[in-house]
């Protein structure tokens, strides 16, 4: 079931960004998953040496770390206390 939101939806709501940014990294997560175990998948299929696949999850997989890091960690979701 899709999330309902009860008000109009604002970028500047905290509640709303930190909605938002979870869901961003979900996606981030299933997209990692999905790349990352067809390309081991076929790499397993064919029996050829694909060096550069290692790299590609390492480096793939540290951004994710850290896109989860600054979600959950670092982000500050508070309210703005300057209004203009």
């Amino acid at each position: 079931m899709p999330p309902r939101w009860s008000r109009i939806p604002d970028r500047q709501d905290p509640e709303y960004r930190r909605l938002d940014d979870r869901m961003t990294f979900a996606t981030h997560v299933a997209a990692f998953s999905c790349v990352n175990s067809s390309l081991w998948f076929f790499h397993t299929l064919n029996h050829t040496s694909w060096d550069w696949l290692v790299w590609v999850t390492a480096v793939s997989g540290a951004i994710l770390v850290l896109h989860g890091a600054y979600i959950f960690a670092i982000a500050d979701y508070s309210p703005n206390s300057k209004k203009t």
